[in-house]
């Protein structure tokens, strides 16, 4: 069967289609992306990103938010004991539940690979503190330089400090049972 006459040919790109305007639109419509649980759960659509967030009690505009001292700037302040107007926080509960939130201990997300611990291991117990002989072992797969076995033992001491302790303290017997 013969090909169809117009599947062949190249396609004309076409200078005259307006693709920014396309693109535009797309974004005006999509809302606005919160992180914030807190606030995501307190947010109104119908209203604007000033409106919600000064009825959270949060500041839109940083700068406006905590001016900078006329003294730092050198000018002179003039203050008549008055404030400017305080505005009303109708969800309070938003930025106590944000306070909550960060006075939280933080979690130690920090943590090895258990190949990566029982390597370190290994070489501490055959080689102590030889990086060079730690470099030539066959147990040293991925070649590592005296330098960067170094490295991968101090990271391994400052993740698990209890941990390096112990395992030290549990060598220490064993030489002596050597000699």
């Amino acid at each position: 069967m013969p090909k169809a006459k117009g599947k062949s040919r190249r396609h004309k790109y076409s200078y005259n289609l307006n693709r920014k305007r396309l693109y535009r639109s797309a974004r005006r419509r999509a809302a606005p992306r919160i992180a914030c649980s807190h606030i995501r759960h307190a947010w109104d659509p119908h209203k604007s990103v000033a409106q919600n967030l000064a009825e959270m009690g949060l500041a839109e505009d940083p700068n406006k938010a905590v001016p900078i001292p006329r003294k730092l700037l050198g000018m002179e302040v003039e203050s008549n004991g008055q404030q400017p107007g305080k505005k009303i926080v109708r969800k309070p509960y938003v930025v106590n539940e944000m306070e909550l939130e960060a006075s939280l201990p933080e979690k130690k997300s920090n943590t090895l690979s258990r190949d990566l611990i029982d390597y370190v291991r290994y070489m501490i117990q055959n080689h102590g503190e030889n990086y060079k002989e730690m470099a030539r072992d066959e147990k040293n797969y991925y070649q590592d330089t005296p330098k960067q076995i170094k490295r991968k033992i101090n990271v391994y001491k400052n993740f698990y400090p209890e941990e390096y302790k112990n395992f030290i303290a549990s060598l220490k017997p064993e030489k002596m049972e050597v000699q």
